[in-house]
């Protein structure tokens, strides 16, 4: 319809989950922003529904529970823009999904399973905290924090070169990084970042949708051997979506997807930051920048049911629109959406219809696969 959004651009129920707030709450909110853009806000929704009838055939479940599951999300996508269509600016703005209270307002419906599910995943977001990260990756030698060295999941950067690295070239390199990234903090946050001070450096490795793309961690030391920080850096490149919806204002892909952030998270990473910066060789790489593992929990999608698919499709459904609501024309969506069930009908059917393409899609690259091999 014309209307655009700062769009998620990957907006599928694997992108949703847990995490903490400044303020060391759990929120619920969208949580991988690589893809983000200024958007037509349908595409999305388009992405969230169709990953809904994919996650459910997966899961093997009925025709009919998916399409109940399809309509969960579809209508609470709709119900929540039209709600967010007559609250003031500021309301909207800070709305959120604060996890605690999900548990108290809906305790007298939520099932036992789900109960204890959602309690799980807040249980797991709690422990992932970058302390733990601290501990995970690091360790003392000689009186310093250094990486444990972890191939080919976790490779130094000293071990990366074909010569020896002196500690001060080390902190020398990782000061040049974090004086690019500092001057894109909050001035508060960089009062904040100052305080540390850098000590090593390694590569990792990511996930299967990140392969291939330089991830590096850094640790930093503060006021005490228990007060450590681990950065993480990530290569931010084009998003999927400018082929179609045109190229970013930023020139710097991690500022996109850090400006991106901003704008549709609730409550957002106070360290989060970008960063440019020449390869080994030479060739400029942009990167976005934030705290390593911040109370960071998602659902186990491989162990839900198509009730709790229903649920969990309906609650990403709410952020989504959150989202679209705090960028976007939350009047002219919802107009657009309207009081029947002509959108909704329209969107589970795209879904289902996609879903075949996925299988057929996904045939073709096995196929192609087998062959080359």
């Amino acid at each position: 319809m014309g209307i655009r959004v700062q769009a998620c651009g990957d907006a599928h129920l694997a992108n949703f989950g847990i995490f903490g707030s400044a303020e060391r709450r759990l929120v619920f909110d969208i949580n991988d922003f690589d893809e983000t853009l200024p958007a037509p806000w349908e595409w999305d929704l388009k992405r969230l529904v169709t990953s809904v009838e994919i996650c459910g055939r997966h899961l093997g479940l009925s025709e009919a529970d998916r399409l109940v599951a399809l309509r969960s999300t579809v209508r609470g996508y709709h119900q929540a823009m039209s709600r967010f269509s007559k609250m003031g600016n500021l309301d909207v703005w800070y709305a959120h999904l604060d996890v605690e209270e999900l548990l108290q307002e809906h305790a007298d419906y939520l099932n036992n399973a789900e109960k204890s599910a959602l309690a799980a995943t807040a249980g797991k977001a709690i422990k992932k905290t970058n302390s733990r990260a601290v501990e995970k990756f690091t360790e003392t030698v000689d009186g310093e924090l250094r990486v444990v060295s972890d191939p080919p999941l976790l490779i130094l950067l000293r071990d990366l070169a074909s010569y020896v690295i002196s500690q001060e070239t080390i902190v020398k390199v990782l000061g040049a990084y974090l004086a690019r990234y500092r001057l894109t903090l909050p001035r508060e946050s960089r009062s904040l970042i100052d305080q540390y001070t850098p000590q090593d450096m390694a590569r990792k490795a990511v996930g299967v949708g990140s392969v291939g793309m330089r991830v590096w961690i850094i640790v930093l030391e503060g006021a005490a051997p228990n007060d450590s920080l681990v950065l993480q850096l990530k290569e931010a490149t084009s998003s999927v979506l400018e082929p179609y919806a045109g190229q970013s204002e930023f020139l710097d892909h991690g500022r996109r997807v850090v400006e991106g952030q901003r704008a549709m998270q609730t409550a957002g990473d106070v360290l989060l930051g970008w960063a440019r910066s020449p390869d080994e060789k030479g060739v400029i790489r942009d990167y976005c920048v934030r705290r390593l593992r911040d109370s960071k929990g998602s659902v186990d999608l491989e162990r839900v049911d198509a009730y709790e698919l229903s649920r969990f499709g309906s609650l990403c459904a709410w952020t989504l629109a959150h989202a679209h609501a705090r960028t976007g024309d939350r009047h002219a969506i919802a107009g657009y959406l309207g009081k029947g069930a002509g959108i909704d009908n329209a969107l589970c059917e795209f879904a289902q219809a996609y879903a075949d393409q996925n299988k057929v899609d996904y045939q073709l690259f096995l196929k192609t696969f087998d062959d080359v091999r």
